[in-house]
C-alpha cells in the first residue's frame, strides 16, 4: 500500500528556454508543436555558475508558454537559460539509505555526506489509494493503540495508529524534548521508523535537532526532511509532501512510522506565498483559495493500513498572535483527532513534560477505543485537575486548611496526580540525573487508580515528583 517506485523511462525530453523570472516565480518558453510539460511536473535549468535549479509547473499561460515555482534561489539564472522537460513530477531518492540522511524537498541532500545509496526515486505527489480495514461486526473501524510510555499521552490523548496530533507549544516549552523521546521509545519498544519533516523553521533548530538525534544514537532510525527559512515558498510548500513519501515508504514494510511535521502552519504559509506570486485572487481571509484543500491533500495521505503499518502524525502548530479563530489553524485543527498544549507555567514549575491537561484535548479519548476502566480514570483525573484550577487561588489566599475537608483531599490528590504525570526522559537524563522510565498503559492507569482511591493520602506530592511507576503501597 506504500508509494509507487518509478524506474525512469526512456523518453525524449523536450527543451525550452526561460523567458522571465521574478524572484522563485520563472517563466519558460517551450516550442508550441511540442508536448507542454504537465502540472507539477519536473523542469531542469542551470545557473550562470552551474547550479542546478529544480522547477515545478504551476500553470499554463498560454501556448508553450509556462509559468513554474523554483526550488531553489534563482540567483545568476540567464534569461534564455535552457529548461528541461523531466516529463515526471518531482521524485526524491527512496530506500533505507534515508536514514540519518536529510534532505530537502527536491531530494537533495543537505547533510553534505555524498550522494544517498539508494535504488529508486519516488514522486512526492501521490494519489492516495483505497484503504480496507479488517472491521468488527458492528462495522465499524477497529482502532489500535500506540503506546508511548509517556504517561500524560498515553492516559490523557491516546495516540491511535494512523492518528494525527497537534501540539502548541512557545520555545522553551519543550517541544523538542518530547519528540526526542517519542522518537527514542517508538524506535525502542516498538521497531518502528521515524521521519521528521522541518517545514519553514529556523536552520539553527534543524541544526540542533540533527546533533540532538546524533547524540542520543536516534539517528540511525530518522530519516529527515527540511525547507527551512532561507528556501524559497515552493521548497517550504513541498517539503512536506518529501516528508510523507518517506514515511509511505516505510508504511510500505508494515512499520508504525511516526512523522513530525514542525511547524504546518508554515506549510500553509509557503502555499500562500506560492499563490501570491502566482497571481491568484486571494480568499476573503487572505489565504489562498485552495487552503482547505491543500491541507486536506496533506492529512488524508497519514493513515493506517491493512496488515499492520500505519503512520501516526504528530503536528507542531503555530498560532499567529494566539488566535486560535485564525482561518489557517481552523483549517488544520478540524482534521486533527487530539492537541496537546505546553504550558509556560507548569515548564517555571518545572513540571515536566509541561502539558497544560486543561487546555489540551482528544477525541480518541472514548469508551470504544480506550475501554471503559480507561476513560473513567481519565475524566476523575481531568475533574480533580479542574477542581485544583479553581481552588487554587483561593488556596493562595486563605491558605488550604480553610477549605473543607472534602476539598483539601481532592487538592491534595490533585497535586500528587500532577507529580504523578512528571517523568524522566531517557533523551533528558544528561540534565536530569535521573535515568529515562518507559511507563506501560496499565501501570500508568493502575498508579492513578491508586492516587484517586486515597491509597496515597498518608504521603507527600513531592514524593511523586519524577518517578515512573507509582510506588508500592
Amino acid at each position: 500500500m506504500g508509494p509507487t517506485v518509478t524506474t525512469k523511462p526512456e523518453v525524449t525530453k523536450n527543451t525550452g528556454r526561460v523567458a522571465a523570472v521574478q524572484g522563485p516565480v520563472v517563466d519558460v518558453r517551450f516550442p508550441v508543436d511540442e508536448e507542454a510539460p504537465a502540472v507539477y511536473d519536473c523542469i531542469e535549468t542551470f545557473s550562470l555558475d552551474g547550479k542546478r535549479i529544480v522547477l515545478q509547473t504551476a500553470e499554463h499561460l498560454g501556448p508553450g508558454l509556462i509559468r513554474c515555482i523554483s526550488f531553489s534561489e534563482t540567483l545568476n539564472l540567464q534569461l534564455g537559460a535552457p529548461c528541461t522537460n523531466m516529463k515526471e513530477p518531482i521524485a526524491i531518492p527512496i530506500g533505507d539509505g534515508c536514514f540519518g540522511r536529510v534532505m530537502d524537498a527536491a531530494g537533495r541532500p543537505l547533510d553534505n555526506a555524498g550522494p544517498y545509496d539508494c535504488p529508486s526515486t519516488v514522486p512526492i505527489r501521490q494519489a492516495v489509494r483505497q484503504v480496507t480495514f479488517d472491521l468488527n461486526k458492528k462495522g465499524r473501524e477497529i482502532p489500535e493503540l500506540l503506546e508511548t510510555g509517556i504517561k500524560y499521552i498515553d492516559l490523557l490523548y491516546p495516540m491511535i495508529k494512523g492518528s494525527k496530533t497537534g501540539v502548541l507549544g512557545g520555545a522553551g516549552c519543550g517541544k523538542t524534548v518530547v519528540i526526542l523521546e517519542l522518537i527514542n521509545n517508538i524506535v525502542k519498544a516498538h521497531g518502528g521508523a521515524c521521519v521528521f519533516t522541518g517545514i519553514g523553521e529556523r536552520i539553527r533548530e534543524g541544526n540542533e535537532l540533527f546533533y540532538e538525534l546524533e547524540e542520543s544514537h536516534l539517528l540511525p532510525k530518522v530519516m529527515l526532511a527540511f525547507g527551512q527559512m532561507d528556501q524559497p515558498p515552493g521548497a517550504r510548500a513541498e517539503v512536506v509532501n518529501a516528508g510523507l513519501t518517506m514515511a509511505e515508504y516505510l508504511l510500505a514494510k508494515n512499520k508504525d512510522v511516526l512523522l513530525f511535521m514542525d511547524n504546518l502552519y508554515r506549510f500553509i504559509q509557503g502555499g500562500q506565498e506560492v499563490s501570491t506570486l502566482l497571481g491568484r485572487v486571494p480568499a476573503e481571509t487572505g489565504y489562498q483559495p485552495t487552503l482547505a484543500s491543500e491541507v486536506n491533500l496533506v492529512q488524508e495521505r497519514i493513515r493506517s493500513v491493512e496488515g499492520g503499518g500505519s503512520i501516526t502524525a504528530m503536528q507542531a502548530v503555530y498560532v499567529p498572535a494566539d488566535d486560535m479563530t485564525d482561518p489557517a489553524v481552523v483549517s488544520i485543527f478540524a482534521t486533527l483527532d487530539g492537541v496537546v498544549v505546553l504550558s509556560r507555567d507548569l515548564v517555571q514549575r518545572g513540571m515536566y513534560p509541561a502539558i497544560d491537561p486543561l487546555q489540551s484535548s482528544c477525541t480518541n479519548l472514548d469508551t470504544n477505543v480506550v475501554g471503559r476502566r480507561h476513560y473513567e480514570v481519565s475524566q476523575q483525573v481531568i475533574q480533580h485537575f479542574n477542581k485544583h484550577n479553581s481552588l487554587k487561588r483561593i488556596v493562595a489566599v486563605i491558605g488550604l486548611e480553610e477549605l473543607s475537608k472534602e476539598d483539601q483531599k481532592i487538592y491534595k490528590r490533585a497535586d500528587k496526580l500532577y507529580n504523578f504525570m512528571t517523568q524522566p526522559f531517557t533523551v533528558s537524563e544528561v540534565f536530569t540525573g535521573k535515568k529515562g522510565e518507559y511507563v506501560h498503559l496499565e501501570d500508568n492507569i493502575a498508579g492513578c487508580e491508586r492516587i484517586l482511591r486515597g491509597d496515597y493520602d498518608h504521603m507527600e506530592a513531592q514524593d511523586f515528583y519524577m518517578i515512573g511507576k507509582a510506588p508500592k503501597i
